[in-house]
């Protein structure tokens, strides 16, 4: 009995494991953004604007996953390496996945998939999305039913006081 209320908690939190990021640690990137943009090479610069991104996208606040996105959207033009491509279109479908666009970032998933169809990030980023979609769909529906249920107990009730 304890294992079913378990599983009911689970399925209504809809936990994932994608790790959360403190504002602290993104105002530690940020600093290193600003020092690496003054005298560091392009490579420092891009790994430094890569672990902001990184930081950005798994943060709890909303702002912060929306600049994430912004700035990945911003370099991914300018990406040559599949391997860099890879890992900036998995952090834009963390993006779009924390700000809620399942579809989006459903989409994202499978660009890296094509890149590396083994990657297991990817894979189990892409299986969280799946289950959230089959839970807000089960969850639709078990609304759906309740108003529908309420809207003709309501009009048996009617009709039971008029006669």
């Amino acid at each position: 009995m304890n294992h079913f209320f378990e599983s009911v908690s689970a399925f209504f939190a809809g936990g994932d494991q994608l790790p959360w990021c403190s504002r602290d640690i993104i105002a530690g990137c940020e600093k290193e953004v600003a020092e690496a943009a003054n005298d560091a090479s392009d490579e420092a610069k891009s790994e430094s604007m890569m672990r902001l991104s990184w930081a950005l996208v798994h943060s709890r606040q909303a702002d912060d996953v929306q600049r994430g996105i912004a700035m990945l959207e911003a370099s991914i033009v300018n990406t040559n390496s599949p391997l860099q491509k890879r890992e900036k279109i998995y952090l834009l479908a963390v993006g779009y996945y924390r700000s809620g666009d399942f579809s989006r970032s459903r989409q994202l998933l499978e660009q890296c998939l094509e890149i590396a169809p083994d990657w297991r990030q990817a894979l189990s980023l892409k299986k969280a999305i799946e289950d959230r979609i089959t839970k807000d769909g089960v969850i639709g529906i078990g609304i759906t039913a309740t108003a529908v249920g309420l809207i003709a107990g309501g009009i048996a009730a009617a009709l039971v006081r008029r006669n």
